[in-house]
């Protein structure tokens, strides 16, 4: 007689038993939780990147759409997940993941997150966060004094004000950009006279008021994408976002920018902001912001930085000097979830005048009450989890010191990685690293000395036709590299100074994991030289071409 299979049932003790903490060491839960605990160790300490099991497979495994009408066992339900999800999760903190940003993340950021989702605070009131909304404001002002470093006197003024905000958090960079630019429009288009505002009389109103034909935001063609959500969301437009071209080092032309600002406004259109880029997205570059700052005071307009990516830099005494003028923004946006190592999604944007917030304060009666502390009156997101405990947690037990190694570390090694390609034969650095991010191709020894010599003879046709085979070959080693799951880097589309402006694809690595080790970035070329070797076709066709 076999025993028949388990059921679970839905009843009012099983659905107030699920709400419960396990009361003893041996319950079942509290051995899931073990058991869970120890799977997922075991997934993180796995060098592999990714299992090969095409996305379609994978698919079928989530292909239900009825709600389950019964209960599932936490055990049954934990087994599944760790089969289907976990198993073909990508392993963002493998050593050998180098392809984003996202890197492994430090022993205790696990644990720690236990306290913050069983707490379960909400920061848009502080009737659901209490303690946390101190705690943010404490983290904000620890950001804002490593960009803007304010005297003591200036933090116990402005950093616990009911009324003020030294910055805010966020899901990530893209929120914290909408948020300084929907700042620099409402400060812009701010109430004057009889005429009410933006924030009442709409945009529309506001420009008729003002005499202008339309607004623009000036950035660098590596301006980061949310910036286009942004114009849209505010009801500037994506084509009023105005790409200015940047320099052979990827850094924004100051002289075009100063040329396009004069020329909208004699169009009788507004400058509304410009964004430097501390850190780009492709290439890891920083524009000049000393240079952005005095344009953006010749046209006394909003002066923000992306610094998503590259803020976490300042935390490096060497290396601070490279995100000099940062200080002189009027905003700037920091991810914790990049190089400060904290789990997804933990963006910040710092004001550096606390007054700036009012221009987006906003009330309602049973919540967000004037005169009070919540932190959601002068945030574009309401319900929020408490996301500053763990980049709190990171701050304290990592410490300036902690991060400066971090930091130093990776920039470093990014230049370690940057002379290995360049002394390979048969590899081409495309953007050295200034930050921790680089980009370059495969490109066998004889072909780069065809392209070499197709530039110098100015052969604009021949070199085109390079790039093409050359951009399919890198494609082709980008995507079957990521199939085979032991490393990832991922790719680019950049155009050269150097070949006259011609898309090229390239691959991207971003070297912030401090698990990386110089032997992984040998093996890496050693695994692209030996499947660009494997494309036999796209080879010959190079060979040909390049005669």
């Amino acid at each position: 007689m076999t025993d028949k299979p388990r059921k679970a049932t839905a009843s009012a003790q099983s659905m107030m038993r699920i709400f419960t903490v396990p009361e003893a060491p041996e319950s079942t839960l509290s051995k899931i939780e073990h058991a869970l605990s120890e799977d997922l160790a075991g997934f993180l300490t796995q060098s592999i990147v990714a299992l090969e099991k095409p996305l379609s497979e994978i698919e079928e495994d989530f292909q239900a759409y009825n709600i389950p009408t019964e209960p599932t066992f936490v055990s049954d339900y934990t087994e599944e997940m760790m089969q289907n999800l976990v198993a073909h999760s990508v392993h963002t903190a493998a050593p050998s993941f180098i392809g984003h940003m996202t890197s492994a993340m430090p022993y205790f950021v696990l644990p720690l997150s236990k306290v913050m989702v069983g707490l379960n605070q909400n920061l848009v009131k502080i009737e659901t966060s209490k303690a946390f909304t101190p705690l943010e404001r404490q983290v904000l002002g620890m950001m804002h004094h490593l960009v803007y470093g304010e005297n003591t006197a200036f933090y116990r003024q402005w950093m616990h004000s009911a009324t003020h905000a030294l910055g805010a958090f966020c899901s990530g960079g893209t929120v914290a950009n909408i948020t300084a630019l929907w700042i620099a429009r409402n400060q812009l288009l701010q109430a004057d006279g009889e005429f009410p505002g933006v924030t009442s009389a709409g945009l529309m109103a506001a420009l008729r008021h003002y005499g202008w034909q339309d607004l623009a935001i000036l950035v660098s063609e590596r301006g980061h994408y949310s910036l286009g959500k942004a114009a849209d969301l505010l009801g500037i437009g994506r084509q009023n976002i105005v790409s200015i071209p940047t320099d052979a080092d990827n850094k924004v032309d100051v002289a075009q920018m100063r040329a396009a600002a004069e020329r909208l406004t004699a169009q009788g259109v507004g400058i509304m902001a410009i964004v430097g880029v501390a850190g780009t997205t492709e290439t890891g570059n920083i524009d000049p912001l000393h240079q952005l700052a005095d344009l953006a005071a010749e046209y006394q307009c909003h002066f923000h930085v992306d610094a998503a990516w590259g803020g976490a830099s300042l935390m490096s005494s060497k290396y601070r000097y490279l995100l000099d003028g940062i200080e002189r923004a009027d905003s700037v946006t920091i991810d914790a979830h990049k190089q400060l190592y904290v789990p997804m999604g933990a963006g910040m944007v710092l004001f550096r005048d606390p007054r700036l917030a009012r221009a987006i304060v906003h009330h309602a009666e049973y919540i967000l009450r004037r005169g009070s502390k919540d932190l959601g009156s002068q945030t574009l997101e309401g319900s929020r989890p408490g996301m500053a405990m763990l980049v709190h947690a990171c701050l304290n037990i990592i410490g300036r010191h902690g991060y400066e190694i971090l930091i130093n570390n990776s920039l470093e090694k990014a230049r370690f990685f940057a002379g290995l390609i360049t002394a390979h034969p048969d590899f081409e650095l495309i953007s050295a690293p200034e930050l921790c991010l680089l980009t370059y191709r495969y490109v066998p020894r004889q072909l780069q000395v065809a392209l070499s010599a197709a530039v110098t003879k100015g052969e604009w046709d021949k070199v085109a036709l390079l790039n093409n085979l050359l951009n399919d070959l890198t494609q082709l080693v980008q995507k079957n590299q990521r199939e085979q799951g032991k490393s990832f880097v991922s790719r680019t589309r950049l155009q050269p100074a150097r070949y006259q402006r011609q898309t090229v694809t390239v691959f991207r690595v971003v070297l912030a994991n401090p698990l990386t080790t110089e032997q992984i970035l040998r093996d890496v070329l050693t695994e692209q030289q030996q499947l660009a070797e494997q494309q036999q076709e796209i080879l010959q066709q190079l060979q040909l071409t390049g005669g």
